[in-house]
């Protein structure tokens, strides 16, 4: 697995897993205000997307090396991880294959209600699309519609470049067709969700039923709603604020 890191490797460790189609460099702002604050920090490069050392199978693979990371290099536990969108699918399932990871968990905008028709469609659609994807009007018009800011874009149409279609297909697939686990149910963590109030209405429900399964088994959850805010806007257009919010939930000020 390929990764990055910031701060030392003396501090509590937080790993922060980046949304399909984007890339560690993501998180990078957040990374570097959670070092500042004495944490050591580490962003892998999920599977399937540019620089990766493994084509995407599956959220629950992907998991699955995740935890082996963690195990091989952190003795199988960590102080915080954090997810957003499929990284945040993918940290739900990390959840539920080791129920005591991490102490903290921080989902942002994650869906947990299967898109069965947006599922059957994707593949013909990106075979349509695909081969746009390397025009560089075409990526920022993509661009924008993720609401990233304008600084990250050469990142983003690189990257977006060098990945493999078959990769591209397995990743957004999976992302809209992933459901919860009952051994969520388990987990040790606190959690911390994240929803922006602009989403489509099935990522806000997810958010509102991971809450409330999380309640019911009477695991310490906490519901985050930025009213103003897009998908993913939280972690890479607001990371002075994302940090705090974090921070202040790990200090149980929140």
């Amino acid at each position: 697995m390929i990764v990055k890191t910031f701060g030392s490797q003396d501090q509590d460790t937080l790993l922060l897993l980046h949304g399909g189609g984007l890339s560690w460099w993501s998180y990078q702002k957040a990374a570097a205000l959670f070092a500042a604050q004495h944490y050591h920090v580490v962003l892998p490069i999920l599977d399937g997307h540019a620089g990766s050392d493994t084509p995407f199978s599956s959220i629950e693979q992907n998991a699955a090396r995740i935890i082996a990371y963690i195990d091989t290099h952190f003795h199988g536990h960590i102080k915080m991880i954090a997810g957003l969108s499929l990284g945040a699918q993918i940290l739900l399932e990390i959840l539920s294959q080791r129920n005591n990871i991490c102490d903290y968990a921080v989902v942002e905008s994650a869906l947990v209600i299967p898109m069965k028709l947006t599922n059957r469609l994707l593949a013909p659609c990106v075979a349509l699309s695909y081969p746009m994807m390397k025009n560089r009007l075409f990526a920022r018009l993509q661009f924008h519609s993720l609401h990233l800011p304008p600084e990250l874009f050469e990142d983003y149409y690189r990257d977006t470049c060098l990945i493999q279609k078959d990769s591209l297909i397995s990743f957004l697939k999976a992302n809209s067709f992933y459901a919860l686990k009952d051994a969520l149910t388990c987990t040790t963590s606190k959690v911390l969700i994240m929803v922006g109030g602009r989403e489509i209405p099935k990522m806000r429900r997810s958010a509102h039923k991971l809450h409330m399964l999380l309640t019911n088994a009477n695991i310490t959850s906490a519901l985050v709603i930025f009213d103003t805010w897009n998908h993913g806007e939280a972690s890479i257009l607001h990371p002075a604020q994302y940090v705090n919010t974090i921070i202040q939930f790990m200090n149980q000020i929140y």
